[in-house]
């Protein structure tokens, strides 16, 4: 007979029975929660991907982008603004840009955004784009605004067009533009990206938001962790640039030579606006290459966009301190006439 205390054979079969039920039922609600929870993250994902894939795939070439405006559609329609954008930027956020700008913008002439191409950028191609778009639209006067990396583009794209097609620009703004690779202050991030990129490494969709991340986390000390979140969750989004584009933005910026289209602009008016806290350009060695560089062209190399945040190349974020200027500069380099009951520059 068993001692007392003793747990027999059906006992021990029983007690080992119920914890496998109990661990059974456990693992089939852990197991559907996490399957649940696991197929939804994957589900989003996809779709995510899914539809990145298919924005992407519509923006295989470059685009000019009419940004509708009332007034400057009716008294301007021979002229227009083309808002070259910076690095990173989506063609959506370059329209949110003229958008912000239009109460300065407008006066002078239409509204349009270049947006680049997600295979990459390639100046013949954009300057095709551009001279296509002016054709079709009968544009005699051309202005045009670069945001960031996107005066460089700008500049080339202008001085291809006179060269090319005898097209002249009326006016180029470079804001916050870097006339270098030697004006970029985080020298070793952008060497990176550059060397990878050259020698065929591409980064995935897949660890773009860890880059971006990254990037906007070196930069934080001239961006508040709010816009940090924003403009990472920005590069998540669909409509965010491809990483091929990126890295091609890169590489262009380090191989820009600004010397090549000096007395390449005609009669082009350029202008210079920034910040002297700039953390993610140099300022100073910046705006004093292009005035030097292009001192035949240059009109404007002092106007500072003072108490910008973040200090560099953010007309969308701050519009009451950009706009001022932009006015000012085209009150003194493009007046428009008095009297008359319409009011034209032509």
């Amino acid at each position: 007979m068993p001692y007392e205390g003793d747990t027999g054979p059906q006992d021990k079969r029983g007690a080992s029975g119920a914890r496998l039920l109990a661990e059974a039922a456990a693992l089939k609600q852990f197991s559907r929660r996490a399957f649940l929870t696991g197929a939804g993250a994957s589900g989003v994902l996809a779709a995510d991907m899914i539809l990145t894939r298919e924005v992407q795939s519509q923006r295989r070439s470059n685009r000019i982008i009419a940004v509708p405006d009332d007034f400057a559609d009716a008294y301007y329609p021979d002229a227009s603004w083309f808002l070259f954008p910076g690095y990173k930027t989506s063609w959506e956020e370059a329209q949110w840009i003229l958008n912000s700008l239009r109460g300065a913008l407008d006066k002078r002439a239409r509204l349009a955004a270049v947006g680049y191409s997600n295979q990459g950028l390639d100046i013949d191609e954009l300057v095709i784009a551009v001279i296509e778009y002016v054709r079709a639209q009968k544009l005699t006067k051309l202005y045009f605004y670069g945001h960031s990396f996107g005066g460089m583009v700008a500049t080339q794209v202008a001085a291809r067009l006179l060269e090319i097609h005898g097209v002249e620009v009326e006016f180029i703004v470079l804001d916050s533009s870097p006339y270098s690779k030697h004006d970029v202050l985080d020298q070793s991030w952008f060497d990176g990206v550059v060397f990878l990129y050259e020698r065929g490494i591409r980064f995935p969709s897949t660890v773009r938001g860890g880059y971006e991340l990254g990037e906007r986390v070196i930069h934080k000390d001239e961006r508040t962790w709010r816009q940090i979140l924003d403009q990472t969750l920005e590069q998540l989004s669909p409509i965010a640039p491809s990483n091929l584009l990126i890295q091609s933005e890169s590489a262009y910026i380090y191989h820009f030579d600004g010397l090549r289209f000096v007395d390449k602009l005609g009669h082009a008016k350029m202008a210079y606006i920034g910040n002297p806290r700039d953390r993610t350009v140099r300022y100073q060695t910046a705006v004093e290459s292009w005035a030097v560089a292009f001192k035949a062209n240059m009109v404007s190399s002092n106007l500072q966009t003072v108490g910008a945040a973040p200090a560099h190349a953010s007309p969308g974020w701050n519009p009451n301190i950009y706009r001022p200027l932009l006015q000012q500069l085209l009150d003194e380099n493009f007046p428009l006439p008095r009297g008359g009951s319409r009011v034209s520059v032509f």
